[in-house]
């Protein structure tokens, strides 16, 4: 190679557009709305999956928005965007792998969509599972979900395990509408 080919190839090289990637923040407590309004300002790609519940008070039940995950935001960003979601008021950390923020896969985030725009009963739990067959939902508003299939006090409940996170969520769904995988 002559050293104009290798300058070019570094050229390439260098010039290669870095692509945003998922990544999960972890807020202070019950932080995680502001932390998501803060970054939206800051023009950073945010998502907050947030669940319809009811909350008792002694003289009312409301219906209020919850996160789907305590203490947890996605941020889409390149590295050099990471000062700026740092020093976002409420961000502690990003979840990291031996120093280094990790990537969450886009179909995770896309799964997250699916369950938050479903009306499927949502359950979170940080339990590890064992595993089971993987399955994929053929039916309904879940449709091309995909997760662990597990069986719970009789009723067979889709895991879709979020391994950078160590949660899992559970979904209620009728054995007919999945398949394997």
């Amino acid at each position: 190679m002559t050293s104009s080919n290798i300058r070019d190839k570094v050229i390439k090289t260098i010039s290669k557009p870095v692509v945003p990637k998922w990544y999960a923040i972890y807020t202070n407590p019950r932080a995680e709305k502001q932390v998501f309004s803060r970054l939206e300002e800051a023009e950073v790609e945010t998502y907050l999956p947030l669940q319809k519940t009811y909350s008792q008070w002694s003289d009312r039940k409301k219906l209020v928005e919850k996160p789907l995950l305590s203490s947890y935001v996605f941020v889409k960003v390149v590295p050099k965007e990471f000062p700026v979601v740092y020093k976002t008021p409420g961000v502690v950390k990003f979840i990291s792998f031996e120093g280094q923020p990790v990537p969450i896969p886009q179909k995770q985030i896309d799964n997250l969509r699916l369950l938050i725009d479903s009306n499927a009963k949502i359950e979170v739990t940080s339990d590890k599972f064992e595993k089971g067959d993987n399955v994929e939902v053929t039916t309904g508003s879940l449709r091309g979900l995909t997760g662990e299939l597990i069986k719970a006090k009789g009723r067979k409940k889709v895991i879709v395990r979020i391994e950078e996170l160590k949660q899992n969520i559970i979904v209620t769904i009728p054995v007919t509408f999945l398949r394997k995988i």
